[in-house]
Order: structure tokens, then C-alpha cells, then sequence
């Protein structure tokens, strides 16, 4: 076994946990949504100082990976963002295309997943929900709070299954 396999993991979630989601939330204010505008500005996301930092301590004791409800056509840009903000390395789960599962179910079915494997340290996430029922699963959560909360995004990762 790798040193890395013995560490235990620390998961964290991206869009206002660790990335700065409020410059693209007026895509989501519309109607009819545009989904893929929202997405496409995510590589502009200003930095969230308190997550970036908490994410760059656990690497210190932790593996890091990253748990977020970004659809996997947003791969390569959500990569270019982790590395240009200095983050550590990481697996990155992120949903299907096509997949509309509330956040709170997609997220902890891979952290479910994970633990089989490996001992999870800590989940940071700022969706009120995914946390909820993470703790009631027996993972130590910190809630990412250090972001403006957005009722148009909530209602996104709940009742429409987008991030």
C-alpha cells in the first residue's frame, strides 16, 4: 500500500465552497434558465480565501478530493480552475450529463462509495442539505458558510439536480 492509500481523504465541494459562484447567478434568474451560460463562467469564479486555505491545510494529513454537482462536460475547465488557484491535486467525481439526482443523493452516494475504500476525515460543503445527510451518515462535515447564500442556486442542486 502507497503512503497516499494510507492517508485518510478530506472532500471538498467547489461551486461556493471553494469557487465564488455569485458573478454567474444571474443565468440562473431567468426564465428559461441558461445552463449552459452559468456553466461556461465558472472558469471565472473568483477564489473563496476560507476554503482555499482550509483545502491547502488538510493536504498537509489528507488526500484531497473533490465532490461536486458540475456535470462532467465541465471537466476540463473546473481541472484549469482547481490548478490556476493553487489547489492541491486531486480526483475530481463530478455528475453525469445527464443526471438530474438532487445533490444531497449523487453526493453521498460517491462519499458511500469512498468510505469502503479509504477513511473520509471531513466533507466541506455549503449545501445545507448534502451536509445534513452526510452527518446523519456518520461523516464529520464542515459547512462552507463563508459564501453569500443563493435561494436561485439552492433550488438548483435540490429540486432541478444541476450543480
Amino acid at each position: 500500500m502507497t503512503e497516499n492509500r494510507k492517508r485518510p481523504v478530506a472532500v471538498f465541494d467547489i461551486d461556493n465552497t471553494l469557487a465564488d459562484t455569485a458573478h454567474r447567478q444571474r443565468f440562473l434568474e431567468r426564465a428559461p434558465r441558461d445552463w449552459d451560460a452559468f456553466f461556461s463562467a465558472a472558469r471565472l469564479d473568483p477564489p473563496l480565501a476560507e476554503g482555499i486555505a482550509l483545502a491547502v491545510a488538510s493536504a498537509a494529513e489528507c488526500e484531497i478530493v473533490y465532490l461536486t454537482g458540475r456535470p462532467e462536460r465541465c471537466r476540463r475547465d473546473t481541472l484549469d480552475w482547481l490548478a490556476a488557484h493553487g489547489l492541491p491535486e486531486g480526483r475530481v467525481h463530478m455528475r453525469r450529463d445527464s443526471d438530474r439526482r438532487p445533490a444531497r443523493r449523487t453526493k453521498l452516494e460517491i462519499l458511500r462509495r469512498l468510505a469502503e475504500r479509504r477513511a473520509i476525515q471531513v466533507l466541506v460543503d455549503d449545501d445545507e442539505l448534502v451536509c445534513d445527510d452526510a452527518e446523519r451518515a456518520g461523516f464529520t462535515v464542515v459547512r462552507a458558510r463563508w459564501a453569500d447564500r443563493s435561494a436561485t442556486l439552492e433550488q438548483a442542486q435540490e429540486g432541478e439536480g444541476r450543480t
